[in-house]
């Protein structure tokens, strides 16, 4: 069937007007458009949802979830799920008034001001580098489950066997991701799109398969295998340490809107984009480890806690379907780096437009022929790389790492929602005129949000010896490690912004909005010569 040339050509006239308005409020919040406009609604919720990626969250920390708090664990997910609406829900708002590149640091900077704003930016760029190397570390807990050929050094079995080899993956990893993000937004958006519709049909074939081995009824996740014992809080305590897993997975959604800057109509698709990537993975996710503890043939076995969810897929459904689905997980995980760095190369180009970053000029500068900053790809690649190398030799690298990349990036959200009720509290805030309001619940929703958000990064760093120092010999820089590196990043970095470049900040001149005078419009009368006297 042919295509309507004239319909084609409306069409393509109305992405143009759509374009050019989107510019229109850029500029009004000052900046010029150098990106390029072209992901719409499906690219923008992929991005989304592959930075939350089901299958990489749920398969790299399911294990932790049942070794700290048993099957009962999962009611961690909604308990996430419901706390980190209260935050998305909030971030729809800011999505639909201010659609600009970098979103979590330019919504800070908003809502409480240039410093308030560094420092939110600061946190959440740090947050994403080291995020960065905690998703690349997911190969090491899906490859060699497939292969022994992944297992590059050792057998596995030597203390750090594991934590060499899952450096030398995620470096690939990560190298892989450098170079798509690197090449422009098409083709990173293209690789993920199709990498998330292959991880929604995985997963959700995978509930089926699951739902389709069910060996015991639902009474199943209400058991806590006798955790908690000795504990000051009882099960709550062990709960609340295994809380971790789930908080892992259900963030990023703010993604959707950080690419607002390269999106047709962001302020009306990214607010649908953030609830409808964060609804989709509670309820798929959800299942999959519902499911996944209904099938799994001995509820109590040792490998649930060692191998996790892996060790559930290929005991339940055999080798052959079990390794198609890890294959699969290993594409989700690509994709979530994929989305993970994209979202970090945005944030350094935001924050360094405004002069707000060294060598900002550099960092901020677009490849005129890839239309995106390449040198913040470089750079946070680098960065993530050196952070799984520090850590070579750590045996609890995984749990390490992946603690402290989720504390800083909820205190990040902390930096936009505090700020966001302060204005609401004193009236200051209003919603994007015909725009994604909460109306007469966004203050109540904002209360929830802040509490949530403070609570969880409370027991997410509170210094638990399982988390921080697993092994060896107990050391107390190891058990408060997360209040120690999280307060010398902001610390450290909040003192070299206020110094060093809290004076040299502002909007660079080269990426400066200039209004440009209409040629339509006729020019203005000469002014009439003074009457003589």
């Amino acid at each position: 069937m042919s295509r309507d040339p004239g319909k084609a050509s409306e069409a393509a006239d109305a992405a143009h007007q759509q374009g050019q308005d989107d510019d229109a409020a850029l500029g009004k919040l000052g900046y010029r458009p150098e990106l390029k406009r072209t992901l719409g609604n499906f690219h923008t919720f992929a991005a989304g949802i592959s930075y939350i990626s089901i299958l990489t969250g749920t398969f790299q920390l399911f294990y932790f979830g049942v070794s700290f708090g048993g099957p009962a664990y999962w009611w961690s997910w909604p308990m996430v799920f419901l706390g980190q609406l209260m935050v998305a829900l909030c971030f729809c708002e800011l999505a639909a008034r201010f659609p600009v590149a970098g979103s979590v640091y330019n919504w800070a900077k908003q809502l409480g001001g240039p410093h308030v704003g560094w420092l939110g930016g600061w946190m959440m760029l740090t947050a994403t580098m080291v995020s960065l190397a905690a998703v690349a570390l997911a190969y090491q807990i899906t490859l060699p489950q497939i292969s022994e050929v992944f297992q590059f050094i050792g057998d596995g079995s030597g203390d750090t066997d594991a934590a060499k080899n899952a450096v030398l993956l995620g470096s690939v990893l990560i190298l892989f991701t450098t170079l798509v993000n690197a090449f422009g937004v098409k083709l990173m958006a293209r690789i993920n799109s199709a990498g998330v519709l292959i991880e929604l049909i995985a997963a959700v074939a995978l509930i089926v398969l699951l739902a389709a081995n069910i060996t015991r009824g639902p009474s199943a996740i209400t058991e806590t295998g006798g955790l908690g014992k000795g504990q000051d809080l009882g099960y709550l305590g062990a709960f609340l340490t295994a809380s971790l897993a789930s908080a892992y997975v259900m963030y990023g959604f703010d993604t959707a809107s950080s690419l607002g800057e390269e999106s047709l109509d962001p302020s009306r698709n990214a607010p649908r984009a953030i609830l409808r990537a964060l609804v989709f993975s509670f309820l798929i996710g959800g299942l999959i480890l519902l499911f996944a503890l209904l099938a799994v043939p001995d509820l109590h076995a040792k490998e649930l806690s060692v191998d996790g969810l892996q060790y559930v897929v290929l005991s339940t459904l055999g080798d052959t379907i079990g390794e198609i689905v890890l294959w699969c997980v290993v594409i989700a995980i690509t994709v979530c780096e994929l989305a993970v760095q994209a979202a970090g190369i945005r944030l350094a180009f935001a924050m360094a437009r405004d002069g707000c970053l060294p060598a900002s000029s550099l960092l901020a500068k677009v490849s005129p022929r890839f239309k995106t900053p390449v040198l913040p790809a470089v750079i946070i690649g680098l960065v993530g790389v050196a952070i799984l190398v520090i850590n070579i030799n750590q045996p609890q690298i995984f749990s390490v790492i992946t603690s402290i990349a989720i504390i800083m990036i909820y205190v990040a959200y902390l930096m936009v929602t505090a700020p966001m009720l302060i204005r609401r509290l004193r009236g200051q805030w209003e919603p994007a005129e015909g725009r994604f309001s909460l109306g007469r619940f966004g203050l109540p929703v904002n209360i929830l949000a802040v509490l949530w958000g403070a609570a969880m990064s409370l027991n997410l760093a509170w210094p638990r010896a399982e988390v921080y120092n697993a092994t060896g010999p107990q050391h107390w820089y190891l058990r408060w490690g997360a209040f120690l590196f999280i307060g010398i990043v902001a610390c450290g970095g909040f003192a070299y912004y206020w110094f060093v470049q809290r004076h040299k900040a502002g909007v660079l001149a080269e990426h400066r909005f200039e209004e440009v005078e209409d040629p339509t419009t006729p020019p203005s009368s000469p002014p009439s010569p003074p009457a003589a006297p």
